[in-house]
């Protein structure tokens, strides 16, 4: 969430960077504001009375030892009041505190100054495009026929199992599905991330630290009984390994990948455009998470983008970058650029990654610190990114790899696959 402090000596900057989300926070901001004033005065307010209480307790030792029984009765008198002061003042300052972070939680992140303001995916602006588009033989088929014709999806069998939006992969379809995620996670390490292995279920506190709760509150899984939530991604877990860590910094950065399923309850609406593994309540995901000195952030958040780059272009697809516009940023977020990867089958581009910086927001959320060159605890910056997202590259791989008689693999999948057709 945001620093108090920052909004009381950026506010108009605050208010003017959260208009491009469409947003206007001015009331929101003045709130805040007006909240954190009467925090402290009721501080102060706290704090005298404590060392008003904490003077006169002394004095009526001082009485006692000196015989004046009578006189420091009456003081005693006093400092019970000023304890029942006290108490109040303590419960008023507690209330006032929680309302101000219950407020807080409700405010986004603001945008980065290059985030174009916009509403929709409409406004995104394309940075970046690469790859050639195959020209495919007549006939060719969009991924959920291709599955069904080779038989390596089951669209159908998931949803007698569970539910739409619940694929079984078979034979070569999981084999290719798990020869991605290897692929994925050698990347991942060889470009310096250490792999971790994180629960798929997380506490609330979690969900808080890394922005979905409030704002994603009805959209994940969420057992009542023990009050946990199904991952919406890794990015969750991952980056809660370092709540409540105050590193030194020399440790910067931290850099964690790891594959996890990943769950999410609304999968959007019906047609086309969400057929097959397109749009999905469980999918696999392979993410990158990283946490940096605020210096730089930006310069590891460009390594990141390089790094989802650098896959697609070994796999081969045609793929272009999108810097997103504020109304379609992240709640958490200041920058995000997404990846996309072309289905020629359907015509259309598939969103396959996101990579954000987050800057301070999800860290203080966190409590997540590093102690300075000049030995005072500050904020990091914490990104995270797809690398990658299965469902749409897997799509993408079998609409544009396929052929007239099977579907190529790529090359750079063959020594996982053990297969180079399907």
């Amino acid at each position: 969430m945001l620093q108090v402090a920052f909004i009381r000596e950026n506010k108009e900057d605050v208010i003017k960077r959260l208009a491009k989300r469409n947003i206007d926070a001015t009331e929101m901001i003045e709130d805040v504001i007006t909240l954190d004033e009467d925090r402290r005065a009721l501080q102060t307010q706290l704090d005298n009375t404590l060392a008003e209480s904490n003077t006169i307790s002394k004095e009526i030792g001082n009485l006692f030892k000196s015989g004046k029984a009578a006189e420091a009765n009456v003081l005693k008198e006093k400092t019970s009041q000023l304890k029942e002061d006290s108490k109040t003042f303590g419960d008023q300052l507690n209330a006032k505190a929680e309302e101000l972070t219950t407020l807080l939680y409700k405010i986004p992140n603001v945008p980065h100054e290059s985030v174009p303001s916009g509403n929709s995916e409409e406004d995104n602006e394309e940075i970046f495009t690469e790859g050639n588009i195959p020209k495919l033989h007549e006939g060719a088929l969009p991924h959920w026929e291709l599955a069904k014709k080779y038989d390596i999806i089951d669209f159908e069998l998931g949803n007698k199992i569970t539910g739409a939006g619940f694929p079984v992969y078979k034979g070569k379809g999981a084999r290719l599905q798990r020869a991605l995620i290897a692929y994925f996670l050698d990347k991942n390490i060889n470009a310096g991330y250490t792999e971790y292995q994180l629960p798929l279920l997380v506490n609330e506190a979690s969900c808080y630290g890394t922005g979905q709760l409030p704002d994603k509150e009805g959209q994940m899984y969420h057992d009542s009984t023990d009050d946990l939530y199904l991952i919406p991604t890794a990015e969750v877990p991952g980056t809660n390994v370092f709540r409540d860590v105050l590193l030194a910094e020399s440790d910067l950065p931290k850099s964690i990948t790891g594959y996890t399923p990943c769950f999410r309850r609304e999968a959007g609406s019906y047609g086309a455009h969400v057929r097959g593994l397109n749009r999905l309540h469980q999918f696999d995901k392979v993410e990158i998470i990283r946490v940096e000195h605020p210096d730089n952030s930006y310069k590891a958040f460009v390594g990141m983008v390089d790094h989802v780059k650098d896959i697609l272009r070994e796999l081969k697809l045609p793929y272009r970058v999108l810097r997103l516009c504020g109304g379609d940023t992240g709640f958490p977020a200041a920058m995000t650029y997404d990846f996309e990867v072309f289905s020629t089958a359907q015509d259309r581009w598939l969103e396959i990654s996101s990579v954000s910086n987050f800057e301070s927001y999800q860290a203080n959320r966190l409590r997540l610190r590093f102690k300075n060159s000049n030995g005072k605890n500050e904020l990091a910056h914490t990104l995270n990114g797809s690398s990658l997202a299965l469902p749409r590259v897997l799509a993408g791989i079998l609409e544009n790899y396929q052929t007239e008689d099977g579907i190529q693999i790529p090359e750079v999948l063959i020594p996982y696959t053990g297969f180079d057709k399907i």
